[in-house]
Order: structure tokens, then C-alpha cells, then sequence
């Protein structure tokens, strides 16, 4: 079981840290970004709204083992955009992700959004089916991203029932 925290002011190293092996993992890189390339993709979203929200999976003894960096979507205050969300490699398969994203869902609805929006890898097979198997569902079709050039494809999720 893991403790979801709002860790914004204190947690942003370790978060940086954990997207760096995180996203090394993920792509088979065995170059891990140092904390001073890793911190700034966590900042620009966090300074990017003072709705900004960076939500911690947290194990019993305080390690931070999961994030996800959150800030409302520019235009449409009711909808917040999940940037980041990022799980240390020795913590994946063990609850955290699922943990982390029905806390964030919680936090955004007390904050007042009525959905959340997120991009993924397509061939992110992992993340996809945790996406999903949560309730999100596909908005579109995948789109390559902008620097990678790999497919990307948007899910929402809503967090207050429709009418």
C-alpha cells in the first residue's frame, strides 16, 4: 500500500530522479539522464500554473517510488493535463502506478476538475493497459511525437459523472 502525498514543494529531485531511470528502463537506454537533465522536465510543469500539482506514491518508511506531474490545461481550467507520471523500475509491477493514478484522480476532483488528460508512448504496452484498465479511454488517433517521432495517443478520464 502506498501513501499518496502533494509533494510540489519538497519532492521535485526525487521525482527528476525517477523519470531519469524510469524513462531509461522504459526505452532500453543504459544512459540515465543526471538529476540537472532530469529536473528541469518536472519544473516547467510545475512553474507552468500555480494549479500545479506533483502527487507522490510513497512506500510505509517515506521512499518516494511514484509521481505525476499535473497541471491544468492552458484554456480549459475544469481539465488538468497529466505531463509526467513516472515509476522507479524497482517498484513497477507493484501497485504503485494504479495507487498513484486513483490518488491523483482524487486530488484533481477536491481541486475542482471535472476530467484529466494524458498522452502515452503507443507502444507502451505496459502503461497503456494500466490506462485502460483504470477507465481511461483513447481520444483519437496516436500522433507522432514531437521530438521522438514515436506515435503518441491522448486518453481522458473523466472525473465527475456526465449528465
Amino acid at each position: 500500500m502506498h501513501r499518496i502525498i502533494d509533494g510540489t514543494k519538497t519532492h521535485v529531485d526525487r521525482t527528476a530522479i525517477i523519470w531519469a531511470r524510469a524513462t531509461a528502463a522504459r526505452d532500453n537506454d543504459p544512459d540515465v539522464a543526471t538529476l540537472d537533465e532530469a529536473r528541469p522536465v518536472i519544473s516547467r510543469v510545475l512553474d507552468s500554473s500555480e494549479q500545479a500539482l506533483l502527487a507522490i506514491a510513497e512506500t510505509a518508511d517515506g521512499t518516494a517510488v511514484a509521481f505525476g506531474a499535473i497541471a491544468p490545461m492552458p484554456g480549459e481550467d475544469s481539465v488538468a493535463e497529466l505531463h509526467y507520471l513516472g515509476v522507479d523500475p524497482d517498484h513497477w509491477g507493484k501497485g504503485a502506478a494504479a495507487e498513484l493514478l486513483a490518488g491523483i484522480a482524487a486530488l484533481l476532483r477536491e481541486r475542482g476538475f471535472d476530467s484529466a488528460e494524458l498522452a502515452v508512448y503507443s507502444d507502451n504496452d505496459r502503461a497503456v493497459q494500466l490506462y485502460e484498465r483504470l477507465g481511461w479511454r483513447r481520444l483519437g488517433e496516436p500522433v507522432p511525437h514531437e521530438r521522438s517521432g514515436r506515435p503518441e495517443q491522448r486518453y481522458r478520464l473523466a472525473l465527475r459523472p456526465t449528465a
